[in-house]
Protein backbone atom coordinates (compact mmCIF):
# COMPACT_ATOMS: atom_id res chain seq x y z
CA UNK A 1 0.00 0.00 0.00
CA UNK A 2 1.35 2.93 -1.16
CA UNK A 3 1.84 5.78 1.46
CA UNK A 4 0.95 9.36 0.41
CA UNK A 5 2.55 12.85 1.38
CA UNK A 6 1.83 16.11 0.75
CA UNK A 7 4.30 18.35 1.08
CA UNK A 8 3.12 21.87 1.33
CA UNK A 9 3.29 25.72 2.93
CA UNK A 10 1.17 28.60 1.51
CA UNK A 11 3.99 30.70 2.11
CA UNK A 12 6.36 30.76 -1.35
CA UNK A 13 10.12 29.99 -1.13
CA UNK A 14 10.14 27.72 1.90
CA UNK A 15 11.89 24.62 -0.55
CA UNK A 16 8.84 22.81 -0.72
CA UNK A 17 9.42 21.99 -4.70
CA UNK A 18 13.52 21.42 -3.77
CA UNK A 19 11.83 19.17 -1.39
CA UNK A 20 9.70 17.12 -3.25
CA UNK A 21 11.76 16.64 -6.07
CA UNK A 22 15.20 15.98 -3.65
CA UNK A 23 13.24 13.89 -1.31
CA UNK A 24 11.80 12.01 -4.48
CA UNK A 25 15.25 11.03 -5.73
CA UNK A 26 16.44 10.55 -2.39
CA UNK A 27 13.38 7.42 -2.03
CA UNK A 28 14.26 6.11 -5.28
CA UNK A 29 18.06 6.04 -4.58
CA UNK A 30 17.00 4.08 -1.68
CA UNK A 31 15.12 1.55 -3.68
CA UNK A 32 11.49 3.00 -2.96
CA UNK A 33 9.08 3.42 -6.30
CA UNK A 34 8.20 6.72 -6.26
CA UNK A 35 5.76 8.79 -8.04
CA UNK A 36 5.76 12.81 -7.58
CA UNK A 37 2.58 14.86 -8.71
CA UNK A 38 3.16 18.22 -9.58
CA UNK A 39 0.22 20.22 -8.01
CA UNK A 40 1.90 23.58 -8.86
CA UNK A 41 0.53 25.50 -12.03
CA UNK A 42 3.98 26.55 -12.10
CA UNK A 43 5.22 23.50 -12.47
CA UNK A 44 9.16 23.95 -11.46
CA UNK A 45 9.07 20.14 -9.73
CA UNK A 46 8.09 18.76 -13.58
CA UNK A 47 11.05 21.10 -15.07
CA UNK A 48 13.21 20.00 -12.00
CA UNK A 49 12.92 16.57 -13.13
CA UNK A 50 13.86 17.45 -16.52
CA UNK A 51 10.22 17.20 -18.26
CA UNK A 52 9.79 19.65 -21.21
CA UNK A 53 6.75 21.84 -19.31
CA UNK A 54 5.78 23.16 -22.53
CA UNK A 55 5.30 19.63 -24.26
CA UNK A 56 2.80 18.47 -21.47
CA UNK A 57 -0.17 16.94 -22.99
CA UNK A 58 -1.76 14.76 -20.46
CA UNK A 59 -0.82 16.31 -16.60
CA UNK A 60 -2.26 16.30 -12.91
CA UNK A 61 -4.91 19.04 -14.41
CA UNK A 62 -6.36 16.24 -16.80
CA UNK A 63 -6.64 13.59 -13.92
CA UNK A 64 -8.47 15.86 -11.31
CA UNK A 65 -10.94 17.20 -13.95
CA UNK A 66 -11.19 12.81 -15.07
CA UNK A 67 -10.26 13.46 -18.38
CA UNK A 68 -7.76 11.07 -18.31
CA UNK A 69 -6.86 8.33 -16.14
CA UNK A 70 -3.17 8.74 -14.08
CA UNK A 71 -1.94 5.97 -16.10
CA UNK A 72 -1.92 8.32 -19.25
CA UNK A 73 -0.11 11.23 -17.38
CA UNK A 74 2.79 8.75 -15.64
CA UNK A 75 6.00 10.03 -17.24
CA UNK A 76 9.31 8.28 -16.27
CA UNK A 77 11.35 10.61 -14.88
CA UNK A 78 15.31 10.55 -15.49
CA UNK A 79 15.50 9.49 -11.38
CA UNK A 80 15.44 6.22 -10.74
CA UNK A 81 12.62 4.31 -9.57
CA UNK A 82 10.59 8.07 -9.91
CA UNK A 83 7.71 8.70 -11.86
CA UNK A 84 6.35 11.70 -12.35
CA UNK A 85 2.80 13.35 -13.27
CA UNK A 86 3.40 16.65 -14.72
CA UNK A 87 1.48 20.02 -14.86
CA UNK A 88 1.29 22.55 -16.75
CA UNK A 89 0.19 26.52 -16.68
CA UNK A 90 -3.26 25.39 -17.28
CA UNK A 91 -3.92 24.36 -13.60
CA UNK A 92 -4.23 27.68 -12.82
CA UNK A 93 -7.92 26.81 -14.31
CA UNK A 94 -8.46 24.13 -11.84
CA UNK A 95 -9.45 25.98 -9.21
CA UNK A 96 -12.45 28.09 -10.70
CA UNK A 97 -13.69 25.15 -12.88
CA UNK A 98 -14.00 22.39 -9.27
CA UNK A 99 -15.84 25.62 -7.64
CA UNK A 100 -19.41 24.45 -8.40
CA UNK A 101 -18.71 20.72 -8.42
CA UNK A 102 -19.70 18.07 -6.21
CA UNK A 103 -16.89 16.37 -4.04
CA UNK A 104 -14.74 19.05 -5.69
CA UNK A 105 -12.37 18.69 -2.89
CA UNK A 106 -12.02 14.64 -3.56
CA UNK A 107 -11.13 14.89 -7.36
CA UNK A 108 -7.72 14.28 -6.63
CA UNK A 109 -8.18 11.22 -3.92
CA UNK A 110 -10.50 9.40 -6.57
CA UNK A 111 -7.64 9.85 -9.12
CA UNK A 112 -5.30 7.78 -7.25
CA UNK A 113 -7.40 5.07 -5.90
CA UNK A 114 -6.62 3.05 -9.06
CA UNK A 115 -2.45 3.29 -8.78
CA UNK A 116 -2.35 4.30 -4.84
CA UNK A 117 -0.79 0.27 -4.24
CA UNK A 118 1.92 0.54 -7.45
CA UNK A 119 3.93 2.63 -5.34
CA UNK A 120 6.14 3.40 -2.48
CA UNK A 121 5.51 6.19 -1.93
CA UNK A 122 3.78 8.89 -3.70
CA UNK A 123 4.74 12.88 -2.94
CA UNK A 124 2.83 15.69 -3.73
CA UNK A 125 3.88 18.96 -4.62
CA UNK A 126 1.55 21.70 -3.40
CA UNK A 127 0.57 25.40 -4.79
CA UNK A 128 2.22 28.46 -2.81
CA UNK A 129 -1.45 28.60 -1.46
CA UNK A 130 -4.56 27.21 0.31
CA UNK A 131 -6.93 27.31 -2.56
CA UNK A 132 -8.91 24.32 -4.13
CA UNK A 133 -5.93 22.49 -5.60
CA UNK A 134 -3.77 22.26 -1.69
CA UNK A 135 -6.98 20.96 -0.61
CA UNK A 136 -7.46 18.30 -2.97
CA UNK A 137 -4.05 17.28 -2.09
CA UNK A 138 -4.48 17.34 1.62
CA UNK A 139 -7.97 15.11 0.89
CA UNK A 140 -5.87 13.24 -0.20
CA UNK A 141 -3.16 12.33 1.49
CA UNK A 142 -1.91 10.24 4.69
CA UNK A 143 0.12 12.89 5.65
CA UNK A 144 2.39 16.44 5.28
CA UNK A 145 5.23 17.65 5.17
CA UNK A 146 5.97 20.85 6.35
CA UNK A 147 9.24 23.01 5.23
CA UNK A 148 9.99 26.02 7.37
CA UNK A 149 12.85 27.75 6.45
CA UNK A 150 15.32 29.28 8.86
CA UNK A 151 14.56 33.00 8.23
CA UNK A 152 12.83 35.56 10.48
CA UNK A 153 9.49 35.17 9.48
CA UNK A 154 9.57 31.78 9.50
CA UNK A 155 6.74 30.65 12.07
CA UNK A 156 4.46 33.25 9.93
CA UNK A 157 1.68 31.89 8.45
CA UNK A 158 2.15 28.20 9.96
CA UNK A 159 -0.64 29.05 12.65
CA UNK A 160 -2.98 29.33 9.48
CA UNK A 161 -1.35 26.37 7.57
CA UNK A 162 -2.20 23.93 11.02
CA UNK A 163 -5.33 25.43 11.14
CA UNK A 164 -6.04 24.51 7.80
CA UNK A 165 -5.03 20.79 8.35
CA UNK A 166 -7.18 20.32 11.19
CA UNK A 167 -10.23 21.74 9.17
CA UNK A 168 -9.35 18.81 6.83
CA UNK A 169 -8.84 16.43 8.99
CA UNK A 170 -12.24 17.21 10.71
CA UNK A 171 -14.39 17.73 7.33
CA UNK A 172 -12.46 15.61 4.47
CA UNK A 173 -9.75 13.41 5.74
CA UNK A 174 -9.78 12.34 9.58
CA UNK A 175 -6.54 10.21 9.30
CA UNK A 176 -4.06 12.78 7.82
CA UNK A 177 -1.27 12.89 9.66
CA UNK A 178 1.74 15.83 10.37
CA UNK A 179 4.87 13.70 8.91
CA UNK A 180 6.75 16.48 9.70
CA UNK A 181 7.89 20.12 9.55
CA UNK A 182 11.31 20.61 7.89
CA UNK A 183 13.70 22.67 8.56
CA UNK A 184 15.19 24.39 5.68
CA UNK A 185 17.97 27.12 4.44
CA UNK A 186 19.73 26.55 7.29
CA UNK A 187 22.65 28.36 7.52
CA UNK A 188 24.81 27.73 10.88
CA UNK A 189 26.67 31.15 10.65
CA UNK A 190 23.42 33.08 11.47
CA UNK A 191 22.27 33.43 14.56
CA UNK A 192 18.94 33.69 13.56
CA UNK A 193 19.49 30.54 11.95
CA UNK A 194 19.83 28.75 14.79
CA UNK A 195 17.39 30.78 16.76
CA UNK A 196 14.89 29.52 14.54
CA UNK A 197 15.66 25.85 14.81
CA UNK A 198 15.13 26.74 18.78
CA UNK A 199 12.03 28.08 18.27
CA UNK A 200 10.68 25.50 16.16
CA UNK A 201 12.39 22.33 18.00
CA UNK A 202 10.64 24.12 21.33
CA UNK A 203 7.33 24.55 20.10
CA UNK A 204 6.89 21.45 18.11
CA UNK A 205 9.28 18.61 19.93
CA UNK A 206 8.90 15.30 18.29
CA UNK A 207 6.90 16.83 15.15
CA UNK A 208 10.30 18.46 13.43
CA UNK A 209 12.28 16.02 11.52
CA UNK A 210 15.63 15.42 12.76
CA UNK A 211 17.14 16.15 9.30
CA UNK A 212 17.98 19.62 8.73
CA UNK A 213 18.35 21.19 5.79
CA UNK A 214 21.45 23.11 5.14
CA UNK A 215 21.67 26.25 2.62
CA UNK A 216 23.43 24.95 -0.52
CA UNK A 217 24.14 26.65 -3.71
CA UNK A 218 24.22 23.21 -5.44
CA UNK A 219 20.62 22.74 -4.13
CA UNK A 220 19.93 26.18 -6.02
CA UNK A 221 21.81 24.97 -9.72
CA UNK A 222 20.57 21.50 -9.61
CA UNK A 223 16.56 22.75 -11.18
CA UNK A 224 18.50 24.96 -13.87
CA UNK A 225 19.86 21.06 -15.56
CA UNK A 226 17.04 19.50 -14.81
CA UNK A 227 18.34 17.02 -12.42
CA UNK A 228 17.84 16.01 -8.75
CA UNK A 229 20.62 16.89 -6.35
CA UNK A 230 21.20 13.53 -6.39
CA UNK A 231 21.98 13.10 -10.12
CA UNK A 232 23.59 16.45 -10.16
CA UNK A 233 26.48 16.17 -7.22
CA UNK A 234 25.84 13.09 -4.87
CA UNK A 235 28.63 14.02 -2.59
CA UNK A 236 27.18 17.41 -1.65
CA UNK A 237 25.17 18.90 1.67
CA UNK A 238 22.19 19.03 -0.26
CA UNK A 239 22.46 15.57 -1.38
CA UNK A 240 23.26 14.13 1.81
CA UNK A 241 20.68 16.00 3.60
CA UNK A 242 17.71 14.59 1.94
CA UNK A 243 19.35 11.20 2.23
CA UNK A 244 19.27 11.53 5.57
CA UNK A 245 15.83 13.01 4.93
CA UNK A 246 14.62 10.10 3.01
CA UNK A 247 15.78 7.25 5.81
CA UNK A 248 14.21 9.45 8.77
CA UNK A 249 11.56 8.48 6.70
CA UNK A 250 11.73 5.33 5.95
CA UNK A 251 12.77 4.22 9.02
CA UNK A 252 9.65 6.12 10.85
CA UNK A 253 7.10 4.53 8.35
CA UNK A 254 8.24 0.98 8.92
CA UNK A 255 7.72 0.95 12.59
Amino acid sequence: MGKIIAIANQKGGVGKTTTSVNLAASLGVLEKKVLLIDADPQANASSGLGIDVESVEIGTYQIIEKSNIPEEAIVKSTSPNVDIIPAHIDLVAIEIELVDKDNREYMLKQALESIKDKYDYILIDCAPSLGLLTLNALTAADSVVIPIQCEYFALEGLGKLLNTIKSVQKIHNPNLDIEGLLLTMFDSRLRLSNQVVEEVQKHFNDMVFKTIIQRNVKLSEAPSFGESIIAFDATSKGALNYLSLAEEIIKKNSN
